[in-house]
C-alpha cells in the first residue's frame, strides 16, 4: 500500500483579509457566492494576492485537480494499493476515497472544493468520497501509520526515481510526499518528518508529473502492470 500526499497544497478559501478588494468583489458577485465560499485562484485574485505572506506558493487550486486525476486514475488505484490525502497550506487534510471520480471539467472541480470547504464532506449525505479536516502534516502522517516516508524536492540528495522509490519496496506502508504549490520549498516543519528527501531531476518538474512518476515506478517495482496484462 502506498500513501501519497500532496502536500502544502496551494487549495484554500480567499483569507478574510482580501474580501474587500475589487476583484474578489467582482468574482463574488459575478459566481453569487460570497467572498469566504470562494477558493483563492491566482489567475482570477493575482492583484488581490499582492498582499498575502507566501503567496507565491499560494492560490493554484488546478495543481491539486490534475495531480488527484493522475493518481485515482491510476492502475495502482484501481488494484486499491493507493490512497491518497491532500495537505494543504493552511494545515486543513482531504482525504480522498479511492473510488472518487473528480470532474475533469476545472470549474466544476472548483465547485466541488468549494463545497467540501463550505460542509466538510462530499456528499453531505452519506458516506463521504472527500473529507474535510483541520490537521497538520505530523498528525496525517501519525494517523496513517507510515512506516517510511520520502519527500521531493530540489533541495534534496540526488537521486533517479527509479532507485528512490525501489527502497519503498520492502516497506509495508511507504509514504510519498509531493509539493502542491508552484514555487518555492517545503517548510522545515514538513522536511523534517521525512526519513529522506531526494531530487529526481535537474529542473522543476510539476506535481502531477511527479505524481503519475512516482506512482508508475512504483507500480513497476510491484510488477503491477505485468499482473494487470496476465502475464
Amino acid at each position: 500500500m502506498l500513501i501519497l500526499v500532496l502536500a502544502e497544497a496551494a487549495l484554500e478559501t480567499v483569507p478574510k483579509d482580501l474580501w474587500s478588494h475589487p476583484a474578489v468583489r467582482h468574482h463574488s458577485k459575478r459566481q453569487r457566492k460570497p467572498p469566504k465560499q470562494l477558493l483563492l485562484d491566482r489567475s482570477l485574485h493575482h492583484s488581490a494576492m499582492r498582499r498575502l505572506d507566501d503567496n507565491e506558493k499560494r492560490g493554484r487550486p488546478d495543481i491539486t485537480h490534475f495531480a488527484l486525476l493522475e493518481a485515482l486514475g491510476s492502475p495502482l488505484n484501481k488494484e486499491g494499493l493507493l490512497k491518497v490525502y491532500v495537505h494543504t497550506n493552511k494545515d486543513y487534510v482531504i482525504t480522498v476515497d479511492p473510488s472518487t471520480r473528480l470532474p475533469r471539467n476545472y470549474n466544476r472541480f472548483i465547485g466541488l472544493m468549494e463545497q467540501l470547504f463550505q460542509l466538510g464532506k462530499v456528499p453531505s449525505e452519506g458516506e463521504a468520497l472527500l473529507k474535510l479536516e483541520h490537521k497538520t502534516l505530523q498528525q496525517l502522517l501519525t494517523e496513517t501509520e507510515a512506516d517510511y516516508i520520502l519527500a521531493f524536492s530540489r533541495e534534496g540528495k540526488q537521486k533517479t526515481l527509479q532507485d528512490a522509490v525501489s527502497s519503498l519496496q520492502s516497506k509495508r506502508r511507504p509514504a510519498v510526499i509531493v509539493g502542491g504549490f508552484p514555487h518555492g520549498h517545503f517548510s522545515e516543519t514538513a522536511v523534517k518528518l521525512a526519513d529522506e528527501v531526494v531530487c529526481v531531476d535537474s529542473e522543476m518538474l510539476e506535481a502531477w508529473t511527479m505524481t503519475s512518476r512516482v506512482i508508475y515506478e512504483y507500480e513497476r517495482s510491484l510488477s503491477v502492470p505485468m499482473r494487470r496484462l496476465g502475464e
